[in-house]
Order: C-alpha cells, then sequence, then structure tokens
C-alpha cells in the first residue's frame, strides 16, 4: 500500500546508486566454475590498500582454495601476472580501470564497491556480454537471506508500516547504504514502494554494519535484523562469489545467484 503524498520512492535511487536486486545473464552458465576444479582461483584485488581489499588479500592468502596473483591500486603498474577473477573494493572512480584490466586478462569481474552512480552500473552492465560481471553492493550471504525474508514477510503482511534503520562508521560517505537500497528493492518486489524518507541512516563510531527492517501492523511489531561483527564476513562472501564466478559465461550476475536464491 503506497501514500500518495509520499516522495519518489528508494527503488529510484537504488535504480541509480546500487546494484539491482536481482540480475541474470542471458546465457546459460557452464556446468562447472573454476571453484569446482582442483586448481586454486587465481585472484586480482584491485583496492588493495583499503579496509576491504586488506583483508581480501589476508584471507585469500591463507586460503588454499585462492592463489592471491595480484594486489592492486590506482595508478599502480598494470597487472604482470595471470589471474581468473578480478575483485574490485576501490571506489567509484576506478571501476572504469577494474572493467579494463579484467576485460584485457579475459577475467571474471565482481565489483563490490559501493556508491557507484548510474554512469558507472551502465558502463559494467554494458560489458556483461564479454565477460562474467557480479555487481554486489553488500557480500554477505546472511544479507542476501535477509532480502529474501524480507521480501517474502513485505508479501505476506501487506498495509503493514515499514521503516529501514541503517548504521555504519563515522567515515562511511554514502547514505543510505547501498545496503539499505537493495533492502528497499527487496520491499518492492514484495509489493511496497518505500519511501526514500523511510530509511534512516546513522553514523558513528566504528560500527561495521547494522540494518534492520521494521514491519508494523494492528497489534505487533515484526523486525528483521543484520548486524556484522566482523568486516571479514564481507570478505569471506566476496571470496566465495569470486570462485562461484570465476569460469562462468559472459553475463551479469547477482549475490542470489552464488547463495542459490532464484526471486519467483
Amino acid at each position: 500500500m503506497t501514500d500518495r503524498n509520499q516522495p519518489a520512492p528508494a527503488t529510484e535511487r537504488a535504480a541509480a546508486s546500487a546494484a539491482p536486486f536481482r540480475a541474470s545473464s542471458g546465457a546459460a552458465a557452464p556446468p562447472e566454475s573454476a571453484a569446482a576444479s582442483s586448481k586454486p582461483v587465481r585472484v586480482a584485488v584491485l583496492g588493495s590498500r583499503g579496509r576491504m581489499g586488506t583483508r581480501l588479500c589476508a584471507l585469500a592468502e591463507a586460503d588454499p582454495r585462492f592463489e592471491l596473483t595480484c594486489a592492486l591500486d590506482r595508478g599502480a603498474p598494470p597487472p604482470d601476472a595471470p589471474f581468473d577473477v578480478l575483485i574490485d573494493f576501490s571506489s567509484p572512480e576506478a571501476s572504469a580501470l577494474g572493467l579494463e584490466l579484467a576485460l584485457a586478462a579475459g577475467a571474471a569481474l565482481l565489483v563490490g564497491t559501493t556508491g557507484l552512480q548510474r554512469e558507472h552500473l551502465e558502463r559494467l552492465r554494458g560489458s556483461a556480454d564479454r565477460l562474467p560481471v557480479l555487481i554486489a553492493a553488500n557480500t554477505s550471504l546472511g544479507v542476501v537471506v535477509l532480502r529474501h525474508l524480507v521480501r517474502e514477510a513485505v508479501r505476506l503482511l501487506p498495509g503493514y508500516h515499514i521503516d529501514v534503520v541503517e548504521a555504519h562508521h563515522a567515515a562511511k560517505r554514502d547514505a543510505p547504504s547501498g545496503t539499505a537500497l537493495l533492502i528497499a528493492q527487496a520491499i518492492a518486489d514484495g509489493g511496497h514502494e518505500l519511501a526514500l524518507e523511510r530509511i534512516h541512516a546513522l553514523r558513528g563510531g566504528d560500527i561495521v554494519g547494522e540494518h534492520v527492517v521494521q514491519l508494523a501492523g494492528p497489534g505487533e511489531t515484526i523486525r528483521l535484523e543484520h548486524r556484522a561483527v566482523s568486516r571479514d564476513l564481507f570478505a569471506l562472501g566476496a571470496l566465495r562469489a569470486a570462485a562461484w564466478l570465476a569460469g562462468r559465461a559472459p553475463g551479469l550476475y547477482a549475490m542470489e545467484d552464488v547463495v542459490g536464491i532464484r526471486q519467483s
């Protein structure tokens, strides 16, 4: 149920600054990805000196299923070693570089950078006929499941008042978060257009990431919550997605594909 007087829905903002709730490839994926082979997945990380990049590199080096062949940053020399998948956690401005490097290497591309604008997304999506691309504002497997649960709750409880509250560390620039906008898209998929003013963004301290979806109805309130206690969960999710993506057919994929959730 949508209030005629409410401002533009949050889904319009999500379309401009985050990946869609689910994107699929027109081409069929091969039965096996690189993760299914005995060889480790060769990984390149763009933005290797950032918060996420540092943990990605450390976790990839500690996991025998992966081989970290390139740790890259903007302005650094081009990679001199082959890789199967490039994981980009740099910046919106550097997203073109990540795409260029992946195309040159014939590798898959996983983009976890937040704050992407429409022009960045159009460039990435437009390349999906040449390489496998996965755009994820949040690589947590739990957040993927949260969005699925939110969509079902909204579908089953029409007419309930819905709010999203997200909290992050003081240094996070984008607000609302890309994850909050993806949750808003899940709410829309459930049949309710959420006004942008119903997404409440908090910034402070060193909060890794918290998202709460509240559905308030007659005589009851339901809250669905995801709380990140370590940035490693995003790095681990990105590595799992990278292993799944490497060797896939060209196309546009989403974290839902990695987990095995299909939108009905």
